[in-house]
C-alpha cells in the first residue's frame, strides 16, 4: 500500500464518485478504480459499496479513511520541514478565509504578503469556519483566519486584531439624526442578516438579542454575503450590521446609505489566525500576521505584533 493508494482512497471518501475521485487525484477512472481494488484485496475487507448511482463507504472503511488522513498529513510535513529549513518563505502557503473577512482583507494583504515574501505566493479558499476547520485538519490549508470563539485540538489560535461592528441603513433613514446606535434599535427595523450557518449571522443577532424572539425574526431577511446585503440597504429594503472592514467607506462609494457606530460599549468580533500545531513554517505564519496588522483595514485594532519579524524577512 503506498501513499498515492491512500490518496486515491480519502478522494473517493470525499467525493463519493469514481469519476470526480479521479479528476481531483488527475488520473484516469480505470487507473483510481484499480488502485481501491488492491487496497480492498490487501486488507481483505471490502471499504466501499457500489453501485450504479451511488458510492457508499462501509464503517470500516470511514475508519480506515481518518487514518490514511493522518498518514498523509504526517507524511506531508516531512517536505514541509525541509522546506522551512532551507526558507520558510519559500514556496505556495495555503490560507483559508472566512467569507465576511476575505472581500475586505484580501485585496490589502496580497500586494503587502509580496513585498514581504515574493516567493511565498498565496493559495487562497473562502470558505465557512466549520469547513475551514476541517481543511486544516486534514493539511488542505497551513493557516485559516477566522472569527473567535475557534476551539479545535492539536490548533493554534493567535488573535491579531479586534473589528468593531456598524449599523448601515439608507441614506434617508431616521437613524441618520443619531449619532451612535443602540442595538436594541435593531428589532424596530427590518434586519437584513446573513443565511444560517454563518458565524457572523450569529454574533450579530448577540449584539441584539431582542432579535431572536419571534417578532423580531419575523422582520429579518436573509442574504447571501455581506455585499447583496449592502446593495439591498441601498434600495430601502432596511437596515444591517456590517463590520467596520466592509462599512467604514462606503458612504464615500456610494450615496444611498449611510454609516453609523454602534453605543458603547461598541459590539466587535476578534479575529484570529490558526494553524496545526506541527506545522513547521512558523516564518511564513509570521509574515502573514504582519501583513494583515500592515493592511490597516478601516476600525481595526492590532492585539499585537509578530516579533523578530524584521530580521527574518530582512526589513
Amino acid at each position: 500500500m503506498t501513499l498515492t493508494d491512500l490518496r486515491y482512497l480519502v478522494a473517493l471518501a470525499h467525493e463519493r464518485h469514481f469519476g470526480r475521485a479521479a479528476e481531483k487525484c488527475h488520473v484516469s477512472q480505470p487507473t483510481l478504480s484499480v488502485a481501491i481494488k488492491k487496497v480492498e484485496d490487501e486488507l481483505g475487507i471490502q471499504l466501499f459499496e457500489r453501485s450504479a448511482t451511488e458510492v457508499k463507504i462501509t464503517e470500516t472503511g470511514r475508519r480506515i479513511v481518518v487514518q490514511a488522513e493522518k498518514v498523509l498529513m504526517e507524511a506531508g510535513q516531512i517536505q514541509e520541514i525541509a522546506a522551512a529549513g532551507k526558507d520558510p518563505l519559500a514556496g505556495p502557503l495555503r490560507v483559508g478565509v472566512i467569507y465576511t473577512i476575505g472581500p475586505y482583507l484580501l485585496p490589502r494583504l496580497i500586494p503587502r504578503v509580496h513585498q514581504l515574501a515574493p516567493k511565498m505566493p498565496l493559495i487562497i479558499q473562502e470558505n465557512y469556519t466549520a469547513r475551514l476547520a476541517e481543511a486544516l485538519k486534514r493539511g488542505e490549508l497551513d493557516v485559516i483566519v477566522i472569527s473567535l470563539p475557534f476551539d479545535e485540538s492539536g490548533v493554534v489560535v493567535q488573535p491579531v486584531y479586534d473589528e468593531p461592528f456598524r449599523v448601515l441603513m439608507p441614506a434617508e433613514h431616521p437613524w441618520t439624526r443619531e449619532a451612535r446606535i443602540d442595538p436594541e434599535h435593531l428589532a424596530e427595523d427590518q434586519l437584513l442578516l446573513l443565511g444560517a450557518g454563518n458565524c457572523f449571522r450569529e454574533q450579530v443577532l448577540e449584539v441584539c438579542p431582542s432579535c431572536r424572539n419571534i417578532g423580531g425574526l419575523q422582520r429579518t431577511l436573509e442574504g447571501s454575503s455581506l455585499e447583496t446585503i449592502r446593495h439591498m440597504v441601498a434600495t430601502g429594503l432596511g437596515v444591517t450590521v456590517l463590520p467596520s472592514s466592509a462599512a467604514d467607506e462606503l458612504t464615500a462609494q456610494n450615496p444611498l446609505v449611510a454609516v453609523r457606530p454602534f453605543a458603547e460599549p461598541e459590539p466587535s468580533r476578534r479575529v484570529a489566525l490558526a494553524w496545526r500545531v506541527t506545522y513547521p513554517r512558523s516564518g511564513a505564519i509570521d509574515v502573514l500576521r504582519t501583513a494583515i496588522l500592515d493592511s490597516a483595514l478601516p476600525g481595526a485594532r492590532p492585539v499585537g505584533r509578530a516579533p523578530g519579524l524584521e530580521a527574518l524577512v530582512g526589513a
